[in-house]
């Protein structure tokens, strides 16, 4: 259930490599890298179960839709299968739906129109209970196969009341991530309970190893 995850600015080569020995050790549920190290990361990870996932659009979301639906483009030609994009969080909070709306879509159709995974990032932190509804709910009738809490470079990262509202919007039919400030297998465990079927992490071998204890 875990997003293994390098998203430093610093991260170097080596650092990458080391996230995918991990991560094929562990089996996680993908190893979550800046767009520049998806193909290194899909020569490591070549031959195994564990596929690779960019992020697009990150970390503010202020791109525009266009752009962030070439960068999904580029980052699956290099081997991305899952692509965590980030809203436009100023539109969001603008009221202007519909360009929130072509956002997502533009990314969305992108990505699946090569059977890749879309999670849609809303930054729970910078927005109202009433702005994570609706970013929910835009990113949902989208297409959009899950929805994510955050960045983990806002001003705050996931809560359990977060993923528990965000579960309650979408239902069942879709994913939600847990991501920001995930550091133990409590801390993973509560998100679980709250409603989260994936976990964004770079504390990742810790929690698995706290959890196996």
């Amino acid at each position: 259930m875990i997003d293994h995850t390098l998203l430093k600015p610093d991260a170097t080569a080596d650092q990458v490599v080391q996230l995918c020995l991990e991560a094929r050790q562990y089996q996680f549920a993908s190893v979550c890298l800046n767009p520049c190290w998806v193909a290194l990361a899909a020569r490591e990870l070549h031959g195994s179960s564990v596929p690779v996932c960019t992020v697009v659009g990150f970390p503010l979301g202020a791109t525009l839709p266009e752009v962030k639906a070439f960068e999904a483009q580029r980052c699956i030609a290099d081997g991305a299968r899952e692509v965590d994009m980030v809203i436009n969080i100023g539109a969001l909070k603008s009221r202007d739906y519909r360009l929130v709306a072509h956002d997502i879509s533009a990314v969305v159709q992108a990505a699946h129109s090569c059977h890749v995974l879309v999670k849609v990032i809303i930054e729970t932190s910078l927005l109202t209970d009433e702005e994570k509804v609706e970013a929910c709910a835009l990113a949902q009738a989208a297409g959009a196969d899950y929805v994510k809490t955050s960045t983990g470079f806002s001003t705050g990262g996931a809560t359990a009341s977060d993923i528990a509202l965000m579960r309650r919007v979408v239902g069942p039919g879709i994913g939600v991530k847990a991501s920001g400030g995930i550091r133990s297998a409590a801390d993973a465990q509560a998100m679980i309970a709250a409603g989260a079927t994936r976990i964004g992490a770079s504390a990742s071998v810790k929690i698995v190893q706290e959890a196996k204890k």
